[in-house]
């Protein structure tokens, strides 16, 4: 039997599975059988965007299922546009098609680079008309953050981030909290970087419940009330990262896990002039190859 994940419930009351399943550098032919697999195992919320070219994978899978829309929380993100809320409008009806959806339930601004103020304004419009339940943004830091708030008449209900053991991010989360923004971690795993599989303290906690470093590391981002979405195309895999909900954590443990913070990136830092060139380089992810470094 699959397990039942928890909600967290979002500023407007929207419930959304805090266990997702990501599809970051899945192939484009493998997304639809990949997401068809983890329907099967029980994950109800699934994490795409326009940038991975693979929303339409996503879309046949879920379509395929039989499973009632209600049932399956969708979410997608604007890549870097244009200025102009038109343009943004546009790609949210070109995202929409690919998913062969009527509506997502959370859509969120990628990266923020270029005009997202324009984007924005459409997206709170998009979500006015009920089309997208729920709007965020990702890869904000605090400051564009704060601003993007004091600017809008909409908060971001969500901003999705790395966190993982080593870029902990608490006095983010504390930030995002008092304004009512949900955190969700991108690169919980942090792809393995910095030997977090064979991490001795991980491994040695996971021992103690007969549970994996990686479920481990799961669990301790549910018990933060951080929204997780890990990656896998393995069934076994995917069926352990959800094999998270029969163990928890104790307080001794989580401060052991906090002495893993070197409070920096794991991946590439979002205000380095450099990176910032080359993601605003990008605007046609649709067609681009998607060579270079980690664009989550």
């Amino acid at each position: 039997m699959s397990p039942t994940v928890p909600d967290v419930t979002l500023r407007n009351g929207v419930l959304m599975p805090i266990v997702g399943f990501g599809v970051y550098q899945i192939p484009p032919d493998e997304t639809e059988s990949a997401v068809a697999t983890a329907l099967e195992v029980g994950y109800r919320h699934f994490d795409t965007a326009a940038s991975y070219q693979n929303e339409e994978g996503v879309g046949r899978a879920i379509a395929s299922s039989g499973l009632p829309r209600e049932e399956v929380f969708v979410t997608t993100k604007l890549w870097i546009q244009e200025p102009g809320e038109d343009n943004a409008r546009a790609a949210f009806e070109e995202s929409l098609q690919r998913l062969g959806l009527e509506y997502v339930d959370l859509y969120l601004i990628h990266q923020p680079f270029g005009d997202y103020y324009s984007s924005w304004r459409a997206m709170q419009q998009i979500h006015d008309e009920g089309r997208a339940r729920a709007i965020g943004v990702s890869n904000f830091h605090p400051d564009r953050l704060v601003d993007l708030i004091d600017h809008n008449r909409v908060a971001p209900h969500v901003n999705q981030i790395e966190v993982n053991p080593f870029f902990q991010r608490h006095d983010e989360q504390e930030l995002m909290s008092g304004h009512g923004v949900q955190l969700e971690a991108w690169g919980g795993f942090a792809e393995g970087k910095n030997g977090l599989f064979t991490n001795p303290l991980l491994a040695a906690i996971g021992t103690t419940y007969g549970k994996s470093v990686g479920q481990v590391v799961l669990r301790w981002l549910i018990q933060r009330e951080v929204v997780t979405i890990p990656k896998s195309v393995h069934r076994g895999r995917m069926e352990e990262n959800l094999n998270v909900f029969d163990f928890a954590l104790t307080d001794d443990d989580m401060a052991r896990i906090a002495s893993l913070d070197t409070g920096s990136t794991q991946f590439f830092d979002h205000r380095d002039p450099a990176m910032v060139a080359w993601l605003n380089g990008r605007k046609d992810v649709r067609t681009s190859s998607g060579s270079g470094p980690h664009r989550h």
